[in-house]
């Protein structure tokens, strides 16, 4: 496979992202045979393929290489960053070449992007070393002098003082195979909140937005350049410019109208309303001796009714207490006597109930049921069950038949034959278990319980079926 990105005669970075080293199938390059001599486009010196300690491919020129090359001391970052921008470029339909000086030696870019039509160019700076504000300001203008677009590109982990200054990004190289990723420099402008968002994006995807126009610099206004994202506990201060959207930029220029509007009208409102209370003083002062000497008569008058009224409302407040009081104590005594009766009621009409749910069995098939109740929790749990000389009903559990375990803790076993109808009055059932003769019992039980039911196939007293309705 020639590497055209790097042979003398390519000219412009016309191969695929597999021939600028990102995602070149490797195997197949060492297992070609006869390998192709690869050279360095900047010098035509002879190069070779290096691996980082990261695991990344790079090219470095062959042993004796000629010192007035212009990549020969270039770092593998460098380079992969070049590279990999130039890819991107390449990606987005537009040509990319590398190291591209101007005609004057005014200024040297890393990659240098051409529209198709070649109408226009951008630069692409990847920048890590040093360098200060004013420096990549002058920079930055000689590119613009010339009509020029340019993005400086940062790969540190944290932002340099120039970023924000100048159209930048801060890039993050991939891990694991994930691909480069913009996580400082692009923003979109939130208007309801009044603040820009930083967001992150793919390399090559930025790359494309801004060739394609779709992201441009936009310098951000004095009001919204603080920020309250922090990285490693460190704040980020804050941004003098952002790659957004078109969008985005006249949504921070509408806010700004928006906020000098209202600005101006409470300007205007707090001018209004010094004017009132000014207004307002002259008139109280005004008014003030006029209501004194109305107090004085007014207060005068009160006092001899407010002698009067005080004696008749004492009177009233004692006729009424004792209406209140007797009132009270008859509504408590009727209401009394009606929960008296409807609780009565009730009782006699569950008594009733679970009379009837009982009188399907006769004494050998109740004492069948318990039988088969304590042969199951000694057979399954080796729980001794006791079941007393004559059971009884509980009321507070559905009128079943409550049985305990022996043993040194006397505890609650489960209730035996529960009655479905009553079941809704004892909410506490829901947490036992409930133990009937057969699957015809524990159908009408589940309706109304959605606890444990445990039956035991037991067959029906003879005669017919009582109604269940």
């Amino acid at each position: 496979m020639p590497f055209t990105a790097l042979h003398p005669d390519a000219g412009r970075l016309d191969a695929t992202q597999d021939d600028l080293g990102c995602g070149m199938d490797w195997s197949r390059l060492h297992k070609a045979r006869p390998r192709i001599a690869l050279t360095c486009p900047e010098c035509g010196w002879g190069v070779h393929a290096k691996r980082s300690p990261h695991g990344v491919r790079f090219f470095c020129h062959d042993p004796g290489r000629p010192p007035s090359c212009a990549l020969s001391n270039e770092s593998w970052e460098h380079h992969m960053l070049k590279l990999e921008l130039a890819g991107a470029i390449r990606a987005a339909g537009w040509y990319a070449e590398l190291e591209v000086a101007a005609a004057d030696g005014t200024w040297r870019a890393d990659v240098m992007a051409s529209s198709p039509d070649g109408a226009r160019r951008m630069a692409w700076e990847a920048q890590l070393s040093p360098i200060t504000v004013e420096d990549i300001q002058a920079r930055t203008a000689r590119y613009r002098a010339e009509g020029i677009a340019v993005c400086w590109v940062c790969p540190h982990s944290r932002a340099p003082q120039w970023m924000g200054t100048v159209p930048a990004i801060r890039v993050r190289a991939p891990e694991a195979g994930d691909p480069w990723t913009v996580d400082d420099g692009i923003a979109g402008f939130d208007f309801a909140a009044g603040s820009w968002v930083v967001q992150e994006a793919e390399l090559q995807r930025f790359v494309q937005w801004t060739l394609l126009g779709q992201v441009l610099p936009c310098r951000s206004l004095p009001r919204y350049r603080p920020l309250a994202r922090t990285a490693d506990g460190q704040p980020w201060g804050q941004r003098d410019g952002w790659w957004t959207s078109r969008q985005s930029a006249r949504a921070q220029a509408e806010h700004e109208e928006m906020r000098q509007r209202q600005e101006k009208a409470e300007r205007e409102r707090e001018a209004r309303k010094k004017e009132q209370e000014s207004e307002a003083a002259r008139k109280r002062a005004v008014h003030n001796e006029e209501a004194r000497q109305r107090r004085a008569e007014r207060d005068r008058r009160r006092r001899q009714l407010r002698e009067k009224e005080d004696a008749a409302r004492k009177e009233e407040a004692r006729r009424l207490r004792a209406e209140h009081d007797a009132r009270h104590a008859r509504e408590l005594a009727e209401r009394t006597e009606r929960e008296r009766r409807e609780r009565t009621e009730k009782e006699r009409h569950a008594v009733a109930t679970a009379k009837a749910w009982w009188d399907r069995l006769s004494r050998e098939q109740l004492q069948e049921l318990l039988a088969a109740v304590a042969d199951r929790a000694w057979r399954e749990e080796r729980l001794r069950v006791d079941i007393p000389d004559s059971p009884g009903l509980a009321a507070h559990f559905a009128y079943g038949i409550p049985l305990h375990s022996r043993g040194p803790v006397h505890a609650l076993y489960g209730i035996v034959r529960p009655c479905p109808q009553l079941v809704s009055l004892s909410p506490q059932l829901s947490f036992q278990r409930a133990f009937v003769r057969n699957a015809r019992e524990a159908g009408e039980l589940s309706e109304a319980l959605t606890g444990r039911i445990t039956h035991f196939d037991l067959p029906d007293p003879p005669g017919p079926r009582p109604d269940t309705g």
